[in-house]
């Protein structure tokens, strides 16, 4: 492989991709494809029906299997180091495998809370295989979370705090009135105090299945909660994120 294309193709609307996106994914011969499992087999689902959409040549898709990790780890980060070594082999072995031009699919962008990157330069690190590789930016679940529930970010003159739910769970930082949370695998937002707060929240974003919920957020947590373990067990995953503003 003499080239690597890691590209953002949004949260699951075809549409959502950009031209640019296109334009490189009409470059690539072979495209990896990252799998998690049975569970998550809509993921990939997805990410072949943007190929089947914007892609007129031929081309390989290499599944690649996602190596499983600890979720509820004492060592947060000791264990995603590990689990970043792992995949950085497995992306090896197949990067080596292969000829031409290459390409990942990364879900919104590959700035935002995505390993794809990290695994990347590690791999180069390494020293056994060499290749270029080009970033293309994507449309995030943050800016569709937004869209979809058509408002802004932001109050005039406010900061956004992008964050995860492991992060939420210490505390809105002081001075933060509006906080994105991405990764809550526990609906932290019902931690979050007071009255005076509201949230915006949608999963499967860019999907067929997409849901969404605004409100107070004391009165409709609840409804959240319950909507969210049902779309779980109905699904066998879930993709969710959300806004919350005091």
């Amino acid at each position: 492989m003499r080239e690597l294309l890691v590209i953002g193709v949004g949260a699951g609307d075809p549409d959502q991709v950009t031209i640019q996106a296109v334009k490189a994914m009409n470059r690539a011969d072979t495209f990896f494809v990252i799998g998690k499992g049975s569970e998550k087999q809509d993921l990939v689902d997805l990410r072949t029906g943007i190929l089947e959409e914007h892609v007129t040549g031929e081309y390989r898709v290499v599944e690649i299997t996602d190596p499983p990790r600890d979720r509820t780890p004492s060592d947060y980060e000791g264990v995603v180091d590990d689990w970043h070594d792992r995949r950085a082999s497995i992306f090896e072995e197949k990067f080596a495998a292969e000829a031409g031009v290459g390409a990942i699919l990364v879900w919104g962008d590959p700035s935002l809370y995505d390993s794809t990157l990290r695994i990347v330069e590690r791999v180069l690190a390494r020293g056994n295989v060499t290749f270029d590789y080009t970033v293309i930016p994507g449309v995030t679940s943050v800016q569709s979370l937004a869209a979809q529930h058509r408002i802004v970010l932001n109050r005039i003159g406010e900061s956004i705090h992008i964050t995860t739910g492991r992060k939420l769970a210490e505390g809105l930082p002081d001075g933060i009135d509006n906080a994105v949370v991405m990764l809550d695998a526990h609906c932290t937002f019902t931690e979050v105090a007071g009255d005076n707060v509201h949230i915006w929240w949608g999963a499967y974003l860019g999907t067929p299945d997409e849901v969404l919920i605004s409100g107070n957020l004391r009165e409709v947590e609840d409804d959240i909660v319950r909507v969210r373990a049902e779309l779980r067990e109905k699904h066998g995953w879930i993709m969710d994120t959300y806004l919350v503003r005091r």
